[in-house]
């Protein structure tokens, strides 16, 4: 009888370590809780490092011995499981290439609104040498001081936004920024007004007024809160929607992570036809949040994604944030287009 109790604890484990390994293929990495679990796939490496070790010890104990090493195994298949899939997605680069006359740079930021002085946000971006700036949980006024800054060191920047209302609660708002380089762009009205937007802090879908530059969607999506967890997967399916073009970049807080877009991708791509630009470039599994853990133990979920016309050549993950208290850390790609 026991015998029988171990398989069956054995079976067990080897199917809930199979399930937070591989959220996607068995269609439950958008339910509560596991997706909040997988979002920390560093952590649950550690994890399963800990239960081999455990594992182990148990197994020195001669009546549990054939029970612990068939834990051990499982678990130890789900350590080099994980691993190899933060390897896969990438564990962090230090540079980024030289930038190019054709190229286009873009940093996603949350900044947390207060959190944040808007010097600090425009002495990276002109650091960065970016042309492209998404600053979910910013608000309108604040990127405009961001662009004023950006102006007085040399990097001009036209400002768009979106938001929900003025409350006083600054994720309502999302701000975007664009250099003049890339032409003039105007922020659609079904994306001021609300009428087709993410379900509870706004985006923003800006488009260029002469039709030759990329669409650019500043992105927030709601946090998979267990009350919000169907308001974040429409989110989600929305922002899939709106990389339908092949000439589309997108870039904010998506919070959410690769693990949580397994059934949004089209014809290849992470998320719609859009690609995911840090795990393209070795940084797909460094985590953009929490900034008060080491980063590769946090989540991935701020994003730069980008479809077809655009091949991602570099990213960056930024740790120095010019003394922001901002829980986000901020993320740079480089784009390339294609032919």
């Amino acid at each position: 009888m026991l015998r029988l109790l171990g398989i069956f604890a054995t079976v067990l484990c080897a199917i809930a370590t199979a399930v937070l390994t591989w959220p996607s293929f068995f269609r439950v990495d958008q339910l509560y809780p596991i997706a909040q679990i997988v979002s920390f796939r560093g952590v649950l490496l550690i994890a399963f490092a800990v239960a081999v070790v455990i594992a182990l010890l148990l197994g020195m104990a001669r009546p549990m011995r054939a029970f612990a090493l068939s834990l051990a195994l499982v678990f130890g298949v789900a350590v080099v499981a994980n691993a190899a899939i933060m390897i896969s997605r990438g564990l962090g680069t230090e540079a980024l290439p030289a930038k190019t006359d054709t190229g286009v740079r873009v940093m996603t930021w949350n900044t947390s609104g207060e959190a944040t002085a808007p010097e600090a946000v425009a002495k990276i971006a002109v650091a960065m040498d970016v042309e492209i700036v998404t600053l979910p949980e910013t608000t309108i006024e604040t990127g405009e001081e961001v662009a004023v800054a950006m102006r007085e060191l040399g990097h001009p920047m036209w400002v768009h936004h979106a938001e929900y209302g003025v409350d006083g609660w600054d994720a309502r708002s999302t701000t975007l920024l664009i250099s003049p380089d890339l032409g003039d762009y105007s922020v659609i009205q079904s994306s001021a007004d609300g009428s087709s937007n993410t379900s509870t802090v706004p985006s923003a879908v800006a488009m260029p007024v002469d039709g030759s530059g990329p669409i650019v969607v500043a992105v927030h999506a709601v946090a998979p809160r267990p009350s919000y967890m169907q308001h974040w997967r429409d989110d989600l399916r929305w922002l899939a929607d709106q990389c339908g073009d092949a000439n589309v970049i997108m870039a904010g807080d998506f919070n959410a992570t690769l693990d949580h877009m397994g059934e949004l991708g089209t014809d290849g791509g992470a998320l719609g036809l859009c690609h995911d630009s840090a795990a393209d470039t070795g940084n797909g599994s460094v985590g953009t949040w929490s900034t008060e853990i080491p980063a590769l133990l946090g989540a991935p979920i701020d994003h730069v994604m980008a479809s077809s016309h655009w091949r991602a050549t570099g990213s960056l993950v930024l740790e120095a944030m010019g003394g922001s208290t901002s829980d986000h850390r901020p993320l740079v790609v480089q784009l390339e287009p294609v032919g």
